[in-house]
């Protein structure tokens, strides 16, 4: 009954113990999920997920809580080898029956996990030489050789990653097109709402047009990108797409 009651919202003790709430269920649904998880500020929806889950292994509680904050961590952005890793070390300070029972419930949350080969074009190499203009981990695959044409590229973002603020700059011509392949993402412009993107859409983004583009929080996702031909062809790099801005999206 006590595990029970923890994961009571509002709702759910009002049909199950009247019209009065416990002070439990509201202080869980107000402070706890209301106040200390909107934190971001101070630690990100994503270390406060891995966090909850490691505190949770430690304790055994391997229970209906525990798939709800693992379902949590993954919209959150904890990839299956994140998780996989977590867990591979949480075994040596909480316990391997601990651990064994984290990855049987962590399994089932992660099996439909896509999209972490590249999808259609593969995944590529680590996108390291750009690394410092993304949030969290993407991955580069050329398509073709930019010294005899066009030059193409398979990119892959790993859930919640994202690029930069960025314009493409040209005195004639340029900008960029995406062909979107798998998993799901975000486009936006500035001053604009974001754009959900899908296998199968086509964005353009004109030359001289500040915006970003990656995936879901929840998601895998990669993009055919190349370069529109143009004269004196640029990129600018610009702030980060930052943790309060990108939660909001679903």
């Amino acid at each position: 009954m006590e595990v029970y009651v923890l994961w009571l919202s509002k709702q759910q003790a009002e049909t199950n113990w009247g019209n009065s709430p416990p002070k439990f269920a509201e202080l869980n649904d107000d402070v706890l999920f209301g106040e200390v998880w909107s934190r971001e500020g101070t630690l990100s929806l994503k270390m406060r997920s891995i966090l909850t889950v490691s505190a949770l292994v430690s304790k055994g509680l391997i229970d209906s809580s525990f798939q709800f904050h693992l379902i949590n961590a993954r919209k959150n952005g904890v990839t299956k080898d994140e998780m996989a890793e977590i867990l591979t070390h949480l075994a040596f300070y909480a316990g391997w029956p601990n651990a064994w029972a984290a990855f049987r419930a962590a399994v089932e949350v992660y099996k439909d996990d896509s999209g972490t080969d590249g999808g259609l074009f593969g995944l590529g190499e680590s996108n390291q030489a750009f690394a410092q203009y993304f949030i969290g981990n993407s991955y580069l695959k050329p398509l073709t050789d930019p010294k005899q044409t066009v030059f193409m590229a398979n990119v892959t973002f790993e859930p919640g990653c994202r690029n930069n603020w960025h314009i493409h700059h040209a005195s004639k011509g340029g900008g960029q097109i995406l062909l979107c392949t798998n998993g799901r993402g975000w486009y936006q412009e500035w001053g604009r709402e974001a754009q959900a993107l899908n296998p199968g859409d086509v964005v353009y983004i004109p030359a001289g047009v500040k915006h970003w583009h990656g995936a879901a929080r929840d998601s895998w996702f990669s993009h055919v990108a190349f370069e529109a031909p143009g004269e004196d062809c640029a990129n600018e790099w610009l702030e980060a797409v930052d943790d309060t801005q990108y939660s909001v999206l679903e």
